[in-house]
């Protein structure tokens, strides 16, 4: 391997997660070869999710810093050139900058539900569903508050393009990316036109000078080039000043699309769930729904095709608090408790719980659900004096709660519109412990989950999977194949069947959950 980094071969993919920024490096077969990460969290400013721009810059250079060391340790040698790299982050988002590449407002995340009249507005519009957190809906909603900085907007951006233009030079995304950003034409594989000139005729009268086309990135589709890493790109990315520009770049992507590479999903008739701080439910379609749902958004893969994505604000951030809360506990009876082992006997322990939680009901919403209709969200635990308090339950509840709104987009999927998968993948760390949320998954969708020996790498390395397919397809070699036959060939899976008891206590779970609705509704309003 230390000859393979030396002679600039391997690959490089980094992905700008809600809670952690991943640098994964692969070598010519596509394995991980060295890892680095850099962890942060979104600060909420005047009631807006955002990251600074000087914790972007820091995360980055510090991720990659992480990865020299790795690199350094394993192999005693040091990167000076890659093969390609490939940049991804978190979807949606709004990033508009002015004619001096001034950044005009504060990145506005995904995680924001401030965009409701716009959302309402351009769904009914276009006759498509516009989630809140898309950037065509923060941009319309921005213009409906009469914010001052829209005229001057010349370029707006997702926070995966945002990095890719900086370190490139070039003003361009993904499609699967894009298509978080403004609805796809899957036919023509670029932005409708049809809904650009929609758009257009609804803000002409606010005179601005720019059209919405103008100042949208270009599409591109996954395998083309999107540019190269310019000198500029190069110090910023490593502050050692030992990379090299000229390395090529692959169309940056959101974690929607990274997430179906690392779990081989890009397939018609294949899904994904990719669970972290949020969580994604994939759909790769045979055809269109039969109409448009508040809670599916239509997106694509990298390639192009229609996918039916269920997208929840929150999943894992309220677990992972109240796993802390064990490890201060353990901290303070001088018990010295590693974190995975401390995940993984809590997660085990909760396979001895009641089928339906013992009548235990926990709200994971740290921000808004547009799903179940919350703009903001307040973490809750509840119980009635007769419900079964168990460790064991209490960990089961928590985790189904990961899930919930999740199951709420895939019965709309598998009950009412037909959609039929041959194959539903996990990724993501909450799949780490083998068999625990990958039986409650299977459960919530009554669908056989798989999960693969690679589910925690995530979508660091299904970024470094599209810049590894840029430089190595064949002549027609689609992406599927690709990952079908260099990639995930021989890959080992453990393929798990809902146990009917565990989808009838599920079921169970959700008719409280979605009564107790109104408990989250009570906290959101008196806890201000």
């Amino acid at each position: 391997m230390k000859a393979l980094i030396e002679s600039g071969k391997a690959v490089l993919g980094i992905e700008f997660g809600s809670t952690r920024i991943k640098a994964i490096l692969i070598d010519e077969k596509n394995q991980v070869i060295a890892s680095g990460d850099h962890e942060w969290e979104n600060q909420l400013e005047n009631k807006i999710w955002t990251y600074s721009l000087d914790a972007i810059w820091t995360g980055l250079q510090d991720c990659y810093a992480s990865l020299l060391k790795d690199v350094k340790e394993k192999y005693d040698t040091t990167i000076t050139s890659l093969a390609a790299i490939g940049f991804s982050g978190m979807m949606h988002g709004y990033m508009p900058f002015n004619k001096d590449d001034e950044l005009l407002v504060p990145f506005r995340t995904w995680r924001n539900t401030i965009t409701g009249p716009a959302s309402d507005e351009l769904s009914e519009l276009f006759g498509f569903h516009i989630p809140q957190r898309w950037s065509i809906a923060h941009l319309y909603q921005a213009i409906l508050n009469g914010e001052d900085h829209v005229g001057d907007i010349t370029f707006f951006t997702t926070l995966a393009g945002y990095i890719h233009w900086k370190l490139s030079g070039r003003k361009v995304m993904g499609i699967g990316e894009a298509s978080g950003m403004f609805p796809i034409d899957v036919t023509s594989r670029d932005y409708d036109k049809t809904m650009i000139e929609k758009f257009d005729k609804l803000v002409a009268p606010k005179g601005f000078a720019w059209k919405l086309e103008e100042i949208l990135p270009k599409v591109l589709v996954a395998g083309e080039n999107a540019g190269t890493l310019t000198e500029e790109g190069a110090k910023l990315l490593d502050v050692s000043g030992n990379l090299k520009a000229g390395v090529p770049m692959c169309p940056p992507e959101g974690d929607a699309g990274t997430g179906m590479v690392a779990t081989n999903a890009v397939a018609v008739r294949t899904g994904n769930v990719s669970a972290g701080t949020s969580c994604f439910g994939m759909a790769v379609l045979e055809k269109d729904l039969s109409k448009a749902y508040p809670e599916i958004d239509i997106v694509t893969t990298p390639v192009g095709d229609g996918v039916a994505m269920i997208h929840c604000n929150n999943c894992t951030s309220d677990l992972n608090a109240w796993v802390g809360i064990f490890k201060e506990f353990a901290d303070a009876i001088g018990a010295d408790v590693d974190m995975g082992k401390l995940f993984g006997t809590l997660y085990n322990k909760s396979l001895e719980g009641d089928k339906d939680c013992g009548g235990l009901l926990a709200y994971n919403y740290f921000s808004g659900e547009h799903v179940t209709g919350f703009e903001e969200g307040r973490p809750m635990f509840v119980r009635k004096p007769d419900s079964k308090f168990t460790l064991a339950n209490f960990m089961r509840a928590n985790l189904y709660t990961t899930m919930a709104v999740l199951k709420t987009g895939f019965d709309i999927l598998f009950k009412q519109e037909g959609v039929e998968l041959d194959k539903l993948q996990g990724h993501g760390g909450i799949f780490k412990t083998k068999g625990v949320a990958q039986s409650y998954l299977a459960a919530a969708t009554n669908t056989p989950i798989s999960v693969m020996t690679t589910a925690g790498e995530g979508g660091a390395w299904g970024i470094a999977l599209l810049a590894s397919y840029m430089i190595q397809k064949a002549d027609g070699e689609g992406l599927a194949e690709y990952l079908e036959e260099k990639v995930f060939a021989g890959q080992e899976a453990y393929v798990m069947d809902p146990d009917p008891a565990d989808v009838e206590g599920f079921e169970k779970f959700m008719e409280v959950y979605t009564a107790g609705l109104a408990i989250e509704r009570a906290a959101v309003d008196s806890m201000q």
